[in-house]
């Protein structure tokens, strides 16, 4: 048995009534793919101001409220390390998105959402975001474009 140990993350989707803003990532892991916005937890920070300061230093905008609306865990093939991803919903914000060394905003209608150029889980969970319902999903990927086993389920309470 592999000892496993878990990283916890963040990642933040600005909703606007039929609208979600994505970035295009620049670089790093997962570069080329759209995404939300979010990274790793400062010593001190809870998971939601790491939400929001991720959202600010990516996009440029001030989140007010943001709801936590589930948690994803990934497993990677050959890596001990479990990615513990909690997804954030942001609709109260102030600023315009700006681009940032590592991601290029850019709002998409939500029947447009660029699936096939995102992680292969997000079509899964996604359409349970867009409806405001929570969820918890474990996805075990083979590279970054396979996904090998997954168990997604909608919860009550995160």
């Amino acid at each position: 048995m592999e000892n496993k140990t878990k990283k916890i993350l963040t990642l933040c989707i600005v909703h606007n009534h039929s609208k979600v803003l994505l970035g295009i990532k620049k670089r790093g892991f997962g570069s080329g793919k759209w995404n939300g916005f979010g990274g790793k937890i400062e010593k001190g920070e809870s998971i939601k101001e790491a939400a929001l300061r991720e959202l600010k230093e990516e996009t440029g905008l001030v989140g007010k409220d943001i709801n936590n609306l589930g948690v994803l865990d990934f497993e990677f093939l050959g890596n001990p390390e479990i990615l513990e991803v909690h997804v954030f919903k942001a609709a109260d914000l102030k600023g315009e998105p700006k681009e940032t060394e590592e991601m290029a905003p850019k709002w998409f209608n939500i029947n447009e959402v660029p699936f096939d150029l995102m992680w292969p889980d997000d079509k899964y969970w996604f359409p349970l975001f867009l409806s405001d319902k929570k969820f918890r999903g474990k996805f075990l990927f083979e590279g970054q474009d396979k996904i090998i086993e997954m168990d997604l389920k909608e919860v009550k309470e995160i």
